[in-house]
């Protein structure tokens, strides 16, 4: 069962949270796959998602690259969920550390995510710690920039139909580094 650790209520009763749990098993509108550009799914997030949501994922992620190309940071792919509770799958390409300008990829991913989101007309949305893993971001550079991206993308002003935002944390090293990210950010511990 997935538990919330923190959480943060807007002015405009948009509610962002800290999950410690399996992203695969959200109950939201659409979670947030960790991919590649080619979207091809093995590994970490990617393939827990197509494993718990089926075949149908990484046929349509196929189709997707066939008919558009490599997915970029700042402009996210989606598709079905297959048997999964949330109703899409948003492909975002988080950077591989050493690339370069990792942090401003980062947060494009974040922030394509967040707005794709929204053209969709979603509620909510499970994002993981994007690049993380085998990528090799440092997780506590990832957690500020994540999480601001987040808290900055509510805050515009702009007329996000967003009202639940999850950040689903699986184990617990990364679940403590982001609850210190957490902490640390002057917006979201008041």
């Amino acid at each position: 069962m997935n538990r919330a650790i923190k959480e943060f209520t807007f002015p405009t009763k948009q509610v962002l949270q800290i999950v410690q749990g399996d992203i695969t098993t959200e109950d939201v509108d659409a979670i947030v796959n960790a991919a590649n550009a080619q979207l091809i799914h093995g590994a970490g997030v990617a393939g827990a998602i197509v494993r718990h949501g089926g075949p149908v994922i990484q046929a349509e992620s196929s189709r997707w690259v066939k008919e558009h190309g490599p997915v970029l940071h700042a402009q996210p792919a989606y598709t079905n969920a297959g048997n999964l509770s949330c109703r899409y799958v948003i492909h975002a390409v988080g950077p591989v550390w050493g690339e370069g300008n990792e942090e401003e990829k980062l947060r494009a991913a974040i922030h394509g995510s967040l707005v794709l989101a929204d053209k969709l007309n979603l509620k909510s949305i499970a994002f993981p710690a994007i690049s993380t893993g085998i990528f090799g971001f440092p997780k506590p550079l990832a957690a500020q920039v994540i999480l601001t991206t987040i808290h900055d993308y509510l805050s515009s002003g702009l007329a996000s139909g967003l009202m639940l935002i999850r950040v689903v944390l699986y184990d617990q090293l990364t679940l403590q580094v982001f609850t210190v990210a957490w902490e640390q950010n002057d917006h979201l511990a008041a």
